[in-house]
């Protein structure tokens, strides 16, 4: 009984630390009719990102405190909702080190 109470306080304790996201900020933009998507790093950390529309995608890092580009759509018909953004810490994802730096 003692095991499962102390097993059950670690996890309570440890899983919003493994479960942390970084702070981003998504904004949605048009231009000319072609939606866009821009991701802005809020952390201290750099970060390993994706953006990914219609199955195609733009992988990056984004530095401490800084902004990705405008990343355009390739069609006008599609919107904000057919983005897909993705951002995790750089030293998780190592592989991400090969990435363009924004």
């Amino acid at each position: 009984m003692n095991i499962t109470k102390y097993f059950c306080a670690v996890a309570i304790l440890i899983s919003p630390v493994i479960l942390a996201s970084p702070k981003i900020t998504v904004s949605f933009g048009d231009s000319n009719g072609f939606a866009q998507v821009k991701i802005k790093n809020e952390t201290f950390e750099p970060l390993a990102c994706y953006v990914a529309i219609d199955g195609h995608r733009i992988k990056f890092q984004l530095q401490v405190k800084s902004s990705s580009p405008w990343i355009s759509a390739t069609d006008k018909q599609f919107n904000y909702q057919n983005f897909s953004t993705w951002c995790d810490y750089l030293e998780i994802h190592p592989k991400y080190k090969s990435y363009q730096i924004y």
